[in-house]
């Protein structure tokens, strides 16, 4: 019984403070991948430049920082016309999303998930955050209609109090 008033607590929780399951990234990882670029753009071969790339790419959209979010989406947008395989572009479209979705473009988000479906319609990953993209738009619409609901009420409430004070 304690673990499903838990559970509760929590779900209430994680609508209010926007609770998901996408991961987070500390900036160390993210230092430690722009170390790895530098290096790789050393000599190394094209593809193990890539390969850091993109792990520099997920971890600047898996940062708390707004503005290597934006550094992430700029690098996948910038690579996006060089992805030689389907498993490349869902890739790129999926941490896409990804930065949008934690940047707040949630409409931007789900057009880039459901792209990246069209390549692997059973993906387990991009279902999930399209699920929690869906969740997300739902939830603020409900609040968006909590606050326009209490503004009305707010309003209604001053008119019939000065009306009373007329009468």
């Amino acid at each position: 019984m304690d673990a499903k008033i838990g559970k509760f607590f929590d779900s209430i929780g994680d609508f209010f403070t926007g609770g998901d399951q996408i991961p987070w990234c500390d900036s160390d990882i993210v230092a430690g991948c722009e170390r790895e670029v530098a290096e790789a753009e050393k000599g190394s071969s094209d593809d193990l430049k890539s390969e850091c790339i993109m792990r520099l790419s997920w971890a600047l959209v898996h940062s708390r920082r707004p503005e290597d979010i934006q550094r992430g989406i700029a690098m996948l947008e910038a690579s996006l016309g060089g992805s030689s395989s389907p498993l490349q572009m869902r890739e790129k479209l999926y941490l896409l999303a990804v930065g949008y979705y934690r940047s707040g473009d949630f409409p931007r988000s789900r057009q880039l998930v459901d792209r990246c479906l069209e390549i692997a319609p059973d993906w387990r990953q991009a279902l999930t955050l399209k699920k929690t993209i869906e969740e997300k738009i739902t939830k603020d619409g409900v609040i968006g209609i909590g606050i326009a609901a209490t503004a009305v009420g707010v309003l209604v409430g001053g008119i019939a109090a000065a009306l009373a004070r007329k009468g």
